[in-house]
C-alpha cells in the first residue's frame, strides 16, 4: 500500500441552493490538509485529496479517512490541525467531529 492513510475531502458543488461541501469551504479544507501534511513532512505516508459527493450533504463540510472509514462532519478550517495531529498522526479519531456511522 502506497499510503498509510488517505483523506478524501468533499469539494462537491451542487446547484439549486442545497447545502454542499464545496460551497461550505470544501476546497479550502483540501488546501489546508495538503499544506499541513506537507509542512509536517507527512505527505509521503498520508494523502489528502478532494472528492466528489460523500452523500452527507446536510452534515458537511465532510471528509472520510481510510483505511479506517471514519467520516467527519461540519469540519471547519480550525479543525484541520486537530484531525492531523490526533487522528492522522496519533491514530485517535476526533470524537466531537465523527459522524455516527
Amino acid at each position: 500500500m502506497k499510503y498509510k492513510k488517505h483523506v478524501f475531502i468533499c469539494a462537491n458543488q451542487k446547484d439549486g441552493g442545497k447545502k454542499c461541501c464545496g460551497a461550505e469551504h470544501g476546497t479550502a479544507l483540501v488546501d489546508a490538509f495538503k499544506t499541513s501534511l506537507k509542512d509536517k513532512n507527512l505527505h509521503i505516508d498520508i494523502r489528502a485529496q478532494k472528492a466528489g459527493c460523500l452523500d452527507v450533504c446536510a452534515l458537511g463540510p465532510a471528509l472520510v479517512v481510510y483505511p479506517e472509514g471514519i467520516f467527519y462532519g461540519n469540519v471547519q478550517l480550525s479543525d484541520v490541525e486537530e484531525i492531523v495531529e490526533s487522528h492522522l498522526v496519533n491514530n485517535t479519531p476526533v470524537e466531537r467531529l465523527k459522524l455516527p456511522f
